[in-house]
């Protein structure tokens, strides 16, 4: 039963943020195109480095925590999910924030051009 424990893990963390794409209309799954936009980097770049570190012997994951199935080079299935799953979780849980408190500005927001004149003229 514990070859199940990574992936239970990555169901809990989707089961627990998912929701909140519909209690508080977070969009992140809407806007697909911006989710692929930031899952892809994280996919490539981590996704490639667990490879690299697999094929030169410097990374191994315990197959008692696995359900055995991998990727060509070696990646397990549970990795591969994570690189999708965490940031997907992340990105609701920062959605969900947003949403409750719209006053929080994060750095991504559509310039106000009124605000910007007010910041430039201080």
């Amino acid at each position: 039963m514990s070859h199940w424990l990574y992936l239970a893990l990555l169901a809990a963390c989707l089961i627990a943020t998912a929701p909140l794409e519909i209690w508080l209309h977070t969009g992140v799954f809407r806007r697909w195109r911006r989710l692929l936009a930031t899952l892809l980097p994280v996919l490539l770049i981590f996704g490639g480095w667990d490879v690299v570190a697999i094929i030169g012997g410097d990374w191994s994951y315990n197959a008692h925590f696995l359900v055995g199935l991998t990727l060509p080079r070696g990646l397990p299935l549970e990795e591969l999910l994570f690189f999708l799953v965490t940031p997907t979780c992340a990105i609701l849980t920062l959605e969900a924030v947003r949403a409750r408190r719209p006053e929080w500005r994060i750095g991504d927001e559509p310039v106000d051009r009124d605000e910007q004149s007010d910041e430039e003229s201080r």
